[in-house]
């Protein structure tokens, strides 16, 4: 009817370009572009809260209308499936850096899995023993089977058109925008730069940087280091500069009872210095390994500073040394080959950093012994305090005194 009337034809072409040019809302292209923030912001705050810290690591439980909210907003503007990233995350914390690890820059390359993580994440999500063996405890109600498995171009499908309904054509970018948001934001920079460069508050066993200490625009992801040494707690952010806005938005969650928090990093305590270190001294320094070596790292940064400063006093060469500070307080087994011989070289000139490398190693030795008992573990730690104390360094001294008072 409408073809055989030029009236109507010219009212419907006019309608349909209107309705492509407006959409419902009749937004500009800058409002919709701040609604396409606004979109990808909750679906990295639906990553973050239900698929990582609720679901594959269960540091929180959230309540059951808040964690359907999430998992059907990621099934309509990412098309992912819980137990799938559940399983795949989890064998990427069992296989961190090693053969079998999902997605590791070690293993893979920073260009592969920064450029293709989305392909390597599809790939493990059709292997059935990753899934059987890590998706676990996962959502496997009628919603699920019937709806959100195997039918995620649905999902993104109603997107697309919710998208273009709301805006008209410019609904295509932001769609567009949506579902490019998580393969760059969480494949791309997460599994390989959080993996590749950064800074690290802690020397966790794997590779793992804190792109950023201001976690915002990946919901706190950015803080990935954090996140590998304490991997099943709930806040992500460890130091007084750290913001981890997935942690503002679980807090707000469990102040209306929406969510309830499991688990958060431990914090060393300090009491009155004991004579002697004993088993609760061993039990508390364990328990906060981690925190014990970064501050150790922060003795041997300042150590490295202060020989520096004599070097530029006496107008010595102080290359060799400038190389080797990033790396004096890191595992062996993290320090690049090449530069082995330079970190050789600054121990055999620096008396006071040689002892204090050698003095990290047996202290790291305490939690690393397998065979000792704890009573022979307290007599180690009693014997690593009188070293340090009549070692002549100051640092040493200081850092002892204060494990003497620390507890669980």
């Amino acid at each position: 009817m409408i073809a055989s009337d030029p009236g109507l034809l010219v009212v419907f072409w006019d309608g349909l370009v209107q309705f492509l040019a407006n959409g419902l809302t009749g937004a500009t292209w800058w409002q919709a572009m701040i609604a396409a923030l606004v979109m990808t912001h909750i679906t990295i705050a639906s990553v973050t809260i239900y698929l990582h810290r609720h679901s594959a690591h269960r540091s929180l439980d959230l309540h059951p209308v808040v964690s359907h909210f999430f998992r059907f907003w990621l099934w309509m503007t990412t098309g992912m499936v819980t137990k799938e990233w559940t399983a795949i995350h989890r064998k990427h914390h069992a296989k961190c850096e090693h053969a079998g690890d999902p997605h590791s820059p070690v293993v893979f390359g920073i260009k592969k899995v920064f450029f293709e993580g989305s392909e390597l994440y599809r790939a493990e999500a059709k292997n059935q023993e990753t899934l059987d063996r890590y998706g676990h405890n996962t959502p496997d109600d009628w919603v699920e089977r019937q709806i959100y498995t195997g039918r995620s171009r649905l999902g993104v499908s109603l997107m697309l058109i919710l998208n273009v309904s709301l805006f008209g054509a410019i609904g295509l970018t932001v769609w567009a925008i949506q579902m490019a948001w998580i393969p760059i934001t969480a494949a791309g920079i997460i599994n390989g730069i959080g993996h590749w460069w950064g800074y690290r508050n802690f020397e966790a066993a794997d590779a793992s940087t804190n792109v950023s200490p201001w976690g915002i625009l990946i919901g706190g992801e950015e803080l990935h280091n954090n996140h590998h040494t304490y991997p099943t707690s709930a806040k992500l952010s460890v130091k007084p500069y750290e913001f981890d806005i997935g942690w503002m938005y679980i807090s707000m969650l469990k102040s209306v009872g929406l969510a309830t928090v499991k688990k958060l990093p431990p914090k060393m305590a300090f009491g009155a210095v004991k004579p002697v270190a004993d088993e609760k001294t061993l039990e508390a320094i364990i328990a906060n390994r981690y925190e014990v070596m970064a501050g150790y790292a922060r003795e041997m940064r300042a150590a490295c500073q202060r020989e520096l400063e004599g070097l530029k006093a006496r107008s010595a060469d102080v290359g060799p040394l400038q190389v080797a500070r990033r790396w004096l307080h890191r595992d062996h087994d993290k320090v690049p080959e090449a530069l082995l011989p330079q970190l050789a070289l600054a121990r055999a000139e620096h008396p006071v950093l040689d002892k204090m490398v050698t003095m990290r190693e047996e202290l790291r030795a305490l939690w690393s012994s397998t065979n000792a008992t704890r009573e022979q573990l307290a007599t180690d730690l009693q014997a690593w305090c009188r070293r340090a104390e009549d070692s002549g360094i100051a640092a040493l001294r200081d850092f002892s005194i204060r494990l003497r008072s620390a507890h669980a």
